[in-house]
């Protein structure tokens, strides 16, 4: 008997985006949810049999309540199985956003039987007619020393039952940068005689064998993922067989790191033109753009005005400026031809110039602010 389901993992619910500014944050933690009704649609779409949930569902065990109910609410739309496993974020304590979540379902006195919390260690879940076991690695802890997964190695299973290992760690010879310790071995698949083996924690979706994925988070939250925003349609023919693995692309939003070297008045066009090649849709992009060079001050107020327009355009601009401003004569001459302000200027323009003073970014701000503020005098 086939099998066919969606792997999914990291949705982090209630991810709280410190980091970014009011506004982008609430659409992204909005979106978040709106991923939740995505996956549930492909699997609608592809008539899968079940979701598998890999871990980190919630971004913490502190999500509100209202984060749980929105959460419970998107599964709704697929009335197949949904298979949950916990992260590291999201560990199986006694006290917990799962325990909560139980508790709301009991709340409603309504049967949720297609909502399958794997909280138990070592307690597999069998589906369609038992011809289909799930062996979940729990976390009960944020970090785990040992592989939680070593135990499906000795389970049993009757002979045609179709075998799939759902875990949340790292492949520590594979990917020595993922989020958390908690170990999964590189053969387990192998060992374990899985016919699949669903990863979660890696946010981007990666291939560790034929028969083992990370699926990836469903909508990218960071700058740093390789090819996140994705879900996998797995399909099992049966027992034994090598599975058909298909990345589906279902993110909205694009992180995108830029770095940009700017000398000249040439420079700064093609700094915007270069932005406007890799930005085809600036309303659904967070642009993280590190400047480096050196300009006079005419041209970092051009440039000022540049960074502006994009920063009204794009979802979220994350600037990391390290052009240095060097002024002109002509930029000494606009702030003062002589006197204590031309000499102030010219001091600032050195300090700004020395990379190795503390005083630099000061010097550099302060001497941007004199040419600005004389500029507009002028005018």
């Amino acid at each position: 008997m086939s099998f066919t389901f969606i792997h999914t993992a990291d949705w982090q619910l209630g991810k709280q985006f410190a980091n970014i500014a009011d506004d982008p944050r609430v659409v992204l933690r909005e979106q978040r949810i709106k991923a939740v009704e995505s996956v549930a649609q492909l699997a609608l779409e592809r008539r899968a049999d079940a979701i598998l949930v890999c871990g980190d569902v919630f971004d913490s065990n502190a999500v509100t309540d209202r984060t749980i109910r929105q959460a419970l609410n998107a599964t709704e739309l697929f009335k197949g199985d949904w298979v949950f496993i916990p992260g590291n974020h999201d560990p199986a304590l006694v006290e917990s956003a799962w325990s909560r979540a139980q508790n709301i379902l009991d709340g409603r006195n309504l049967k949720a039987d297609n909502l399958h919390f794997l909280l138990k260690p070592e307690e597999p879940l069998f589906l369609k007619n038992g011809t289909l076991a799930i062996l979940p690695a729990v976390l009960e802890r944020r970090h785990e020393v040992d592989d939680l997964t070593a135990w499906f190695d000795a389970y049993e299973t009757p002979p045609g039952v179709i075998r799939v290992g759902m875990a949340h760690g790292s492949v520590p010879e594979l990917l020595p940068n993922s989020e958390a310790p908690n170990p999964v071995a590189l053969s387990r698949d192998e060992t374990a005689k899985l016919d699949y083996l669903a990863l979660g924690d890696w946010h981007g979706t990666h291939r560790i064998s034929e028969r083992t994925w990370y699926s990836g988070t469903p909508e990218p939250d960071r700058f740093t993922s390789k090819d996140p925003g994705n879900a996998l349609v797995v399909s099992i023919s049966r027992a034994g067989a090598i599975p058909t693995v298909e990345k589906v692309r279902l993110g909205r939003y694009e992180w995108r790191e830029e770095e940009i070297e700017v000398y000249s008045g040439e420079d700064l066009e093609n700094l915007e033109l270069q932005i406007t090649a890799v930005v085809p849709n600036p309303q659904d992009t967070l642009l993280k753009l590190k400047l480096s060079g050196v300009l006079d001050l005419a041209l970092h107020d051009r440039l000022r005005n540049v960074l502006d327009d994009w920063e009204a355009r794009l979802r979220y601009l994350n600037l990391e400026n390290g052009l240095t401003p060097k002024p002109s004569q002509d930029d000494l001459d606009r702030i003062d031809l002589s006197g204590f302000v031309r000499t102030a200027a010219e001091r600032l323009g050195a300090q700004a110039t020395e990379s190795d003073s503390s005083e630099a970014k000061s010097a550099q701000e302060a001497l941007l602010r004199l040419y600005r503020l004389h500029v507009q005098m002028g005018n």
